[in-house]
């Protein structure tokens, strides 16, 4: 993980902020938290938090150039995801 720019401590947003940033909905994050194909997350007492630096670096595997970019990673959909 980066440092924060000017040495800010890190953000962490709860589920609804985290997904609104990605684009998602409530209910898609907790699936892919439940099938281990989302973000990183912590727990923090009882709640689940994500910091801004994991929901960008997830965003960012996804990232392609084209159709055909096979790009850095993949970002699997928001269910069990078998390896074949």
């Amino acid at each position: 993980m980066t440092s924060n720019p000017a040495g800010m401590p890190p953000r962490y947003l709860r589920t609804p902020e985290a997904a609104r940033f990605l684009g998602l909905s409530d209910r898609t994050l907790e699936k892919h938290r439940t099938y281990g194909t989302g973000p990183a997350y912590r727990k923090l007492g009882g709640r689940v938090v994500y910091s801004l630096e994991d929901l960008q670096a997830w965003a960012n595997r996804g990232t392609k150039t084209s159709t055909s970019d096979p790009g850095v990673g993949t970002v699997h959909p928001a269910r069990r995801f078998e390896a074949r």
